[in-house]
């Protein structure tokens, strides 16, 4: 992917096809990312901000995303309140309907508030993620019941155990959970294709998608396309690796 886009237009094709450029360029980056004066007009593939607006809606989504299922999460795991278990039993039973079968009716109800064509219409639906409770409760189990109580009978409230207690202990499974769910924000494609009709705000797997139709045969500029939109996710995966896969083996046995 990554030589590919720096290969001159129309080096892709050849047969055999060559894994190193015959020449360096970056024509291709910059055909894609500069806006450019052409025949008395602006003429942009709007990819920079379509990148912004994916970058918003991704760190958006995780931070409110957070905010919401680790204090669900804990409240599944270490309170006691009246239906917990049936609407456990719901929220796990739910996780076999597509997701698919649910947008007609959630475009419905966008639509009838007023959030069509905007970006709370992109990120509402993913805040209260089935998966992330469900994550964050399985961590939360294995953290001892003795050490909520102890805080208790010391006369700390439920809000300074979640903060001082739960969330120290959670912070890898918390940064695991964060990367899934921008990574699930910044892939998603269906969901902003629905909901956007503005091309000044598509996100960036929409714009790339729209790029592709009309350069379908252009190799290397769709390289250079899939290399901009790889590049944030890797960062972000790179900074959070080593919480990743603590977070991954938390639960594991150790020896």
């Amino acid at each position: 992917m990554v030589t590919v886009s720096f290969m001159p237009r129309g080096e892709s094709s050849h047969f055999p096809p060559p894994f190193w450029p015959s020449r360096w360029s970056w024509e291709n980056y910059y055909e894609l990312l500069v806006r450019r004066y052409i025949d008395g007009a602006w003429f942009d593939y709007r990819v920079l901000p379509a990148l912004w607006n994916s970058l918003f809606v991704a760190a958006a989504s995780t931070l409110l995303g957070l905010l919401l299922t680790v204090p669900a999460g804990y409240a599944f795991a270490k309170l006691e309140f009246r239906g917990r278990a049936a609407l456990l039993r719901a929220l796990i039973g739910s996780l076999v309907i597509p997701g698919q079968v649910a947008m007609l009716p959630l475009f419905l109800m966008l639509k009838q508030v007023g959030l069509v064509n905007s970006y709370a219409g992109v990120i509402l639906p993913s805040l209260a993620g089935i998966f992330a409770v469900l994550f964050v409760r399985q961590a939360t189990l294995a953290i001892p019941d003795e050490m909520v109580d102890a805080a208790r009978l010391d006369g700390a409230s439920e809000i300074r155990i979640f903060v001082s207690i739960i969330l120290p202990l959670l912070a890898p499974v918390t940064a695991t959970l964060s990367l899934f769910m921008f990574l699930g924000s910044w892939n998603d494609f269906l969901w902003p294709l629905i909901v956007l009709a503005d091309q000044h705000r598509f996100t960036l797997p929409v714009a790339i998608a729209g790029i592709g139709r009309e350069h379908a045969a252009d190799g290397e500029l769709m390289m250079a396309a899939a290399v901009v939109t790889t590049l944030p996710v890797l960062t972000v995966f790179l900074a959070l690796q080593r919480y990743y896969i603590t977070g991954l083996l938390g639960g594991s046995v150790k020896g």
